[in-house]
């Protein structure tokens, strides 16, 4: 897609050259979403990928993924072997349906900032309990988890200017054991649920619900739950009007697989 109403296109080389923020004004990474169909409202592009981030970031302490670092780079980098929750990340990026191309330049931090009920990277960033680094028009910056960030359908909170610069995933939640569930209508079809959880190496459970919910609900355990805890956590925790109506799914199907879902992973995972 031609984006025609776009005048102006910066490319800065450092944070000081970041643009001061305006209305029209797109940040972009990969570009999938930006260039799938026509941005009447855009007339000036942010090009993030000139600061040249390091992809992927590893140290004891554990994993940082730039905004800009794509999906395939993240499902392909080599990490440590104990570092089993982090097959969340191709078991997610497997959910997205996406072909090859889009993998390649689709990034981590687009998915996040579109914010759809279907981002598949919102899921697993959750499920691992992931802090996102968000860079402020001022240069400061703040930190908020994963969870906190989606608010809606499409929306965040990012606010005019703002830039989610990293995402960094501790080593203790990377060490746990996950499982991920997805369903759609069709074989090939988008998310209408997609649920990941984890078992923590201290015993704790915790399980992420999206794709069927206008924002993604997390539930934690201090230890593996019963099925009854769970049914009865779940419930209490996503409302029936939290559950989405759309061409993917109806509200109460959404709502009846997540239950269901949400027993298989239990079950893997104890």
């Amino acid at each position: 897609m031609d984006l025609s109403f776009v005048t102006e296109v910066a490319s800065p080389r450092r944070r000081e050259d970041l643009p001061p923020p305006r209305p029209g004004t797109a940040f972009l990474a990969g570009g999938t979403w930006v260039y799938s169909e026509p941005q009447p409202a855009v007339d000036r592009l942010v090009d993030l990928t000139a600061l040249d981030w390091p992809a992927v970031t590893t140290s004891e302490s554990g994993l940082t993924i730039s905004a800009t670092c794509t999906i395939e780079t993240l499902c392909a980098v080599r990490l440590p072997e104990n570092w089993s929750g982090a097959r969340a990340f191709r078991s997610c990026a497997d959910a997205l349906l996406a072909s090859w191309k889009i993998w390649h330049t689709a990034t981590v931090g687009g998915n996040l900032a579109l914010s759809l009920p279907a981002g598949a990277m919102i899921a697993a960033c959750c499920a691992l309990d992931a802090t996102l680094t968000i860079w402020t028009p001022d240069g400061s910056e703040y930190h908020l988890p994963a969870e906190a960030f989606v608010t809606g359908v499409g929306t965040n909170v990012l606010r005019p200017g703002e830039i989610l610069r990293s995402i960094t995933i501790g080593s203790a939640a990377l060490c746990g054991r996950v499982a991920v569930r997805k369903v759609a209508y069709a074989p090939l079809g988008r998310s209408g649920a997609l649920l990941v959880a984890r078992h923590g190496t201290d015993g704790s459970w915790t399980l992420v619900v999206t794709a069927g919910t206008v924002r993604p609900h997390l539930l934690r355990f201090p230890e593996p739950p019963t099925a009854s805890e769970l049914s009865e956590t779940l419930a209490a925790t996503v409302a029936p009007t939290d559950y989405l109506t759309d061409a993917h799914g109806t509200a109460s199907w959404r709502r009846h697989v997540t239950a269901l879902l949400a027993e298989e992973i239990r079950e893997e995972l104890t």
